[in-house]
């Protein structure tokens, strides 16, 4: 069975940081893209990144940059999202998803996805 089960979330005042994690369970993770999104209430889902199953990533919204990093150890079957100067609309349920080789241009083609970690920033 498939699955993916994000951690790391939390309550952190603004301009802390949280690692997330996106574990990989039932399936080879070094075949998989690995995607990271996230929802804000009253909000559409919004993507942040994705790691391809080579490695590569994709570009993060600007909003983003510089601030968030992802990341992936497949001995690990683990994928990271390490966040940075975090500010308030950083808030949101964050998600991982996985899909076969490279990363997907659209969201729906992702076959698996986490349950999400609350990430709050308040202070």
């Amino acid at each position: 069975q498939l699955r993916l089960v994000e951690s790391g979330g939390g309550l952190v005042q603004p301009g802390g940081s949280l690692r997330l994690s996106c574990a990989a369970s039932g399936f080879t993770l070094g075949h998989y893209a690995i995607g990271w999104f996230r929802q804000a209430p009253g909000k559409e889902r919004e993507g942040v990144s994705c790691i391809s199953n080579n490695g590569g990533t994709t570009n993060m919204p600007d909003s983003m940059k510089g601030r968030f990093t992802i990341s992936r150890d497949n001995a690990k079957r683990t994928v990271y999202l390490q966040m940075n100067n975090l500010k308030p609309e950083d808030t949101a349920i964050y998600y991982c998803a996985a899909n076969f080789g490279l990363c997907p241009s659209n969201s729906r083609n992702y076959a698996v996805w986490g349950q999400g970690t609350q990430v709050t920033v308040s202070s």
